[in-house]
């Protein structure tokens, strides 16, 4: 392995608020390319009426983002560890915001198809280089509980989307809404230029290696042979499932047809699953540190999600306003053990490598996004009996249950893996 070297720092109270400052900037990345994630789902029948969309169609738009999001995810990580976080992030969210723009003015759908590949191309930068920030800037002896807090802004940032942004579509319109975020992100971009930094200039001593690319690509190689990156990477998949095709596109849609509510109210009910994760995933990570162990929270997460998705889509008559609150909340808490998944693909590879590790985990987790939104608008166009109404497709409660069984099935699969999964060596012997 490469040479280490050895950087002095005094834990001085400017270097403690400029660490958390930097950190932040890098999680706000993260809050705000989720909002431009989760646009398409509050404004899912306007784009279908602007552009004359199927379901299939619509959920194929959707997922250009994760077209280019994903397949990212295996450079991303090798690009942050040889490179630094700070160009990266300061052209992925510059990337975003011109993807936006580009929605906000497109008329055409192939040009609102290259808007949301472009944010999606920039988006996949967030969550890792936020990660990789705080790798450099706060002690590295929490990871779970870092990666918890980064996933929690992110759900936040859905939270406040699909609550404020969605009243604004219905008050204004969906383009002055998209025109929100273009703002927003031309702000981002210049806290990132004139505030991040990637190497620490005074700090305490800290261990930083310097890798080639020889090391890097060693270090990937070793970690694809690892089944258990790949059963685990499986599992952050299907409990992320949830999130990528019910709650950021076909949530919303699914509860005002099957549960007979109205839209203001099927978009609090959804930005509860993103409630649950914002809460459940800072605390899962942190458990997981505490307890030092990893997959028992994926086994308890896995079960009750099964558990509770399955009243939500199969019950749908017997639940009121109040209980559908209720078990979505916990849907998110449960889901949101997903954080751990983290945590074990880096203690299951070199410590060198730890951003190429969560990248090649997310490229997993994100094929949730790029598979089952348009899969699930197919399943929906499949047994759909032509009913258009207001130039939108209707759809009942049956097409929707017949599409989204598809989640119970891959959750069931999931929970069963994630007894075969064993705990880190690494974990272990850090108790």
């Amino acid at each position: 392995m490469s040479r280490l070297t050895v950087t002095e720092v005094r834990p001085n109270e400017h270097f403690r608020f400029m660490a958390w400052l930097i950190c932040i900037i890098g999680a706000l990345f993260y809050l705000y390319e989720y909002v431009l994630r989760i646009l398409p789902s509050i404004m899912s029948a306007d784009l279908m009426r602007a552009f004359d969309l199927s379901a299939y169609q619509f959920g194929n738009f959707s997922a250009y983002y994760y077209y280019a999001y994903t397949p990212l995810q295996l450079v991303i990580g090798i690009l942050m560890d040889r490179y630094g976080p700070r160009r990266l992030l300061m052209l992925a969210c510059l990337a975003c915001t011109i993807g936006a723009f580009i929605f906000a003015h497109s008329h055409s759908l192939p040009l609102i198809k290259f808007s949301r590949f472009l944010i999606g191309f920039g988006s996949a930068f967030a969550f890792v280089g936020a990660l990789k920030l705080a790798s450099i800037w706060l002690p590295p002896n929490r990871f779970a509980s870092v990666s918890g807090a980064v996933t929690a802004l992110g759900m936040l940032g859905a939270v406040g989307g699909d609550n404020l942004l969605a009243r604004f579509v219905i008050q204004h319109d969906w383009r002055l809404t998209v025109d929100l975020t273009v703002w927003a992100g031309i702000i981002l971009t210049f806290l990132i230029v004139f505030i991040v930094h990637d190497k620490v200039k005074t700090s305490k001593s800290f261990y930083m290696p310097e890798l080639n690319l020889k090391d890097l690509m060693a270090g990937v190689r070793q970690s694809l042979k690892n089944p258990y990156i790949w059963i685990n990477g499986f599992i952050g998949f299907v409990l992320y499932l949830p999130v990528a095709a019910f709650a950021e596109l076909w949530g919303i849609p699914y509860l005002s047809v099957s549960h007979g509510v109205n839209h203001v109210d099927a978009v609090h009910a959804v930005s509860l699953i993103f409630l649950g994760w914002a809460i459940g995933a800072p605390f899962n990570g942190w458990l997981s540190d505490f307890i030092k162990k990893r997959k028992l929270l994926l086994n308890i997460g896995s079960l009750g999600s099964i558990l509770l998705f399955a009243i939500i889509l199969y019950c749908p008559v017997a639940l009121n306003i109040f209980s559908l609150y209720i078990l979505l909340f916990l849907f998110g808490l449960f889901t949101s053990t997903q954080v751990v998944v983290f945590a074990i693909s880096q203690e299951y590879s070199s410590r060198y490598i730890a951003a190429t590790a969560v990248s090649l985990t997310n490229m997993i987790v994100m094929l949730g996004g790029a598979i089952f939104q348009p899969l699930i608008g197919y399943l929906l166009d499949k047994n759909w009996d032509g009913k258009i109404l207001h130039g939108v497709h209707v759809y009942t409660p049956y097409n929707y249950q017949y599409a989204l069984t598809t989640i119970v099935i891959l959750l069931i699969v999931a929970a069963i893996l994630s007894f075969i999964l064993r705990d880190p060596k690494r974990l272990a012997a850090d108790k």
